[in-house]
Formats: structure tokens, sequence, C-alpha cells
């Protein structure tokens, strides 16, 4: 939870270039690659809140097992669900607004129970700490897009 937490706060280092962009790295602008972590964080979290533990069941997914062990996410492999898409309008306030409630919701999904879940459409369901530890993958995989088009 505390390299997550961290994360959050290395992507606030990043909002006064929220509008760079590098088309060389991505079409999206870092002020994007932001604000779609932090509604990646909100939407999973909202949905583990709401999952009864006592229907999780695990379950292995070779998938999930080779991003976990490896820590990383290649690039440009997945589509993002329209629900985590930024829209076209970040501004700076709306972006210090989102962090201020994704700062909320990880403190929200730090007292979840161990079996809350969600269903993550690649690695099957996650329970409390895989979604954690899926978060912070993420997380990371975005951090070193910003990091590319910062370069």
């Amino acid at each position: 939870m505390k390299q997550l937490e961290f994360q959050i706060k290395q992507l606030v280092t990043f909002l006064p270039n929220f509008e760079t962009t590098n088309l060389e790295v991505s079409a999206a602008s870092v002020g994007w690659h932001i604000e779609h972590c932090l509604l990646v964080i909100k939407q999973i979290t909202a949905t583990v809140a709401q999952s009864d533990p006592k229907v999780y069941q695990r379950k292995f997914n070779f998938t999930r097992f080779w991003v976990f062990l490896l820590s990383y996410i290649p690039r440009g492999k997945a589509k993002a669900p329209k629900v985590v898409i930024p829209g076209e309008d970040l501004n700076l306030k709306a972006l210090e607004e989102s962090v201020t409630h994704t700062i909320q919701a990880v403190a929200y999904l730090k007292g979840c129970q161990k079996n809350q879940h969600f269903m993550h459409p690649f690695f099957g369901v996650l329970n409390q700490q895989q979604t954690i530890r899926f978060l912070a993958i993420h997380t990371r995989h975005h951090l070193k897009i910003i990091q590319d088009i910062m370069k």
C-alpha cells in the first residue's frame, strides 16, 4: 500500500506539466495519464467496496501470474475501458480534485476485507491485496510513460 501511496505523490509532481505531450511516446498528454491512473484507482476501489467477500474464490490466472511476477505491463497491449478514459476537458483544478478523491479511495481500500474483490478482464478475480498490487503495477506503468514523455 505504501508503494501505491508513494506513486500517487509522484503523479502529483507531474501536475504542473499536465499539458505536455510527446507523440513519439504517447498520443496522450501527461495529464491524461495522470487522470487515467486516478480514475482506475477510484473505479476499482468502488468495485471492491461493493463486493461480497463471501463469494470470492481464488483461481489461478497465468497472465496475472506473469505480470505480478515481473511487475510489468507491456505497452500498447490493452485498451482501457471507457469508464477510465479521461475526458477532453482536463485542467489543473480538476486533476487536483481527482488526486484528493483518489487519496481518500486508497485510504478506504486499505480498510477493505481481504476477500473483497473485483473482476479484471485479463487477470480474473483479484482480492484486496492483489488489487493493491495491480494498482501499483498499473500506476508504475503509466509513471514510466509520463517520464518518457517528459524526456
